[in-house]
């Protein structure tokens, strides 16, 4: 089989203005960004919103990840082929995973979206957007603290730190500004990656760009002595920031290697923010076809909950049905199976010991009201006796699963989950609710996810943290949603307790809040904001070949 990279090259490409002909993008909405890829902008659409929504989320993953975004890519396209208008929407790239482990993110196999190279790299410049409002941002607030400080902001509370779309641990805390009175006053700070800046939360959950500028205002820079917060909106940086945004907040128009179209915009980190790709683009979406298939990042315990319970409720969307991906590989390594071990021949008990893990996200996924479809994503070492495997405790835990082989055969290969999950999606999800309701405090909304989706059986909030939280509340910040923000390997914080652990303890060693996105942070465990490099980065397989073409992309 060929490569992504290779696969996609072969691939034949229609002009993006046919694509936005047939997805329904009248001609003054399209704003090219070259022959195949475009902005919409997204006020000239129609206002009536009749799609269905359909969220495609999985197990826990392996480094590797499991699929979701090809799944997602795959049923896409399966759905066009069975005769249902579709429209995919996906969240950004980011260059970290690009040149750290996991690669890009465009879909996989012959479930791609195109043009994958660019896609992958720089696309439509709205990282380098995000990261330069930002920065502009981090700026503004130590030059206002160099000329006087008007603002009476305390040196030690300033939590705006700056970003970076790439992975480099040497940045995760610093200190500066040094070099002597003109450079200003140093203190320590350090970077993030660009995907977990709450700036790339805000543009995810913003409605328009009025409401992405409120958001903007309302972001916390850091406190003064007297612990008041200072807010981007005292620092006079929101209007510019919202300037650098303008073209950002407008949905990436692109298509699969089918042809068919897809949003790809936004592309919030899934475990210090929410995980999902823009409400602009899925609103639009949904205005324009009958089904709309998006992802959320990491497994159901992170990716679908955040969906469910902070996307859904602050945009007032709701799932009308649910593709649950699993993995022969994924449910050896929940077996017990090391990594390096995966692909070493069939192991039916492995499967079938992993299965717990595959149990608990169903069950989880039930709580909010709908019965996942399972989604075999098929892998050419898998066996016979492994997918019965799967199949046999999926049935066994009361959901349907389907083989696809969307990565080998494209749309071809997801037809019948395609059918499955489009009759599901008609007949909606008349019993969908959230985990919680908004009115439940803030400490109560951490225990019951941590409760009711980690399956903890001790909730530590130290006392400082509980104080913190009631400050919050007395604040205005009470009815926020909660955004866990822990290992993805694991229900637990140990990402090396694997399956379905049970008795464990969920500390909570610290919260944040995102005023402008509209949640509160919860952290628990080792939670890196800007990720460092593997011993062998992806980045080394990748260079340019004698015709000046981009090789070793996945």
């Amino acid at each position: 089989m060929p490569t992504d990279i290779e696969i996609a090259r072969q691939a034949t490409l229609i002009p993006i203005t046919e694509v936005a002909k047939n997805a329904g993008v009248p001609d003054e909405a399209l704003i090219p960004y070259g022959k195949y890829k475009a902005k919409v902008d997204t006020a000239t659409l129609p206002t009536t919103s009749n799609g269905k929504l359909i969220l495609v989320t999985a197990v826990n993953p392996t480094p590797a990840g499991e699929g979701k975004t090809t799944t997602s890519v795959g049923l896409s396209d399966a759905l066009h082929r069975i005769g249902k208008k579709t429209m995919l929407c996906l969240r950004e790239p980011s260059l970290g995973p690009c040149f750290g482990v996991k690669g890009g993110g465009a879909g996989g196999g012959k479930s791609q979206v195109m043009p994958m190279d660019e896609i992958n790299l720089h696309f439509t410049g709205d990282f380098h957007a995000i990261t330069s409002a930002h920065n502009l941002l981090s700026a503004m607030i130590d030059n206002h603290i160099y000329w006087g400080n008007s603002l009476d902001i305390d040196l030690r509370r300033v939590t705006w730190r700056r970003v970076l779309d790439m992975n480099d641990r040497a940045l995760r805390q610093i200190v500066g500004p040094l070099g002597g009175v003109s450079n200003g006053f140093p203190r320590e700070t350090g970077f993030d990656i660009t995907v977990a800046s709450e700036i790339m939360a805000i543009l995810c959950l913003a409605s328009d760009l009025d409401d992405l500028q409120k958001r903007l205002g309302d972001i916390i820079i850091g406190y003064r002595r007297d612990r008041t917060p200072v807010f981007c909106r005292d620092v006079k940086a929101d209007p510019a920031m919202t300037v650098l945004l303008k073209d950002a907040i407008l949905p990436n128009l692109v298509q699969t290697l089918e042809n068919r179209p897809a949003f790809l915009h936004g592309g919030p980190f899934a475990n210090i923010a929410h995980g999902c790709n823009s409400v602009i683009a899925t609103k639009t979406a949904l205005r324009m076809a009958d089904y709309v298939v998006t992802e959320a990042g990491f497994g159901a315990d992170l990716g679908a909950e955040k969906f469910m319970d902070i996307k859904c409720r602050l945009a007032g969307l709701k799932p009308d049905a649910i593709v649950l991906v699993a993995t022969v590989r994924a449910l050896k390594m929940n077996g017990g199976v090391a990594k390096a071990d995966l692909t070493k021949g069939e192991n039916v008990d492995a499967v079938r010991a992993g299965s717990v893990n595959l149990k608990r996200h169903i069950e989880n996924v039930k709580k909010f009201g709908i019965t996942p479809t399972i989604a075999i994503n098929h892998f050419y070492l898998d066996t016979d006796a492994e997918i019965a495997v799967i199949q046999e405790m999926a049935k066994e835990f009361g959901a349907d699963a389907v083989i696809c082989k969307h990565w080998a055969e494209g749309g071809a290969g997801a037809e019948e989950l395609a059918q499955i999950v489009a009759t599901k999606a008609d007949a909606g999800a008349p019993d969908f609710d959230q985990l919680y309701p908004s009115s439940m405090p803030l400490a109560d909304k951490i225990t019951t996810v941590a409760t009711e989706i980690y399956r903890a059986e001790n909730v530590a909030i130290p006392t400082a943290v509980r104080k913190q939280l009631k400050q919050w509340e007395e604040m205005g910040y009470g009815e926020f949603p909660v955004c866990m923000a822990k290992t993805q390997y694991s229900f637990s914080t140990d990402p090396t307790q694997l399956g379905a652990p049970t008795g464990h303890e969920i500390a909570i060693r610290e919260v944040r809040l995102s005023a402008g996105a509209g949640f509160v942070v919860a952290i628990a465990g080792d939670i890196m904001t800007m990720p460092g490099l593997p011993k062998v980065p992806s980045a080394e397989g990748i260079y340019l070949d004698e015709n000046g073409q981009i090789e070793g992309l996945f």
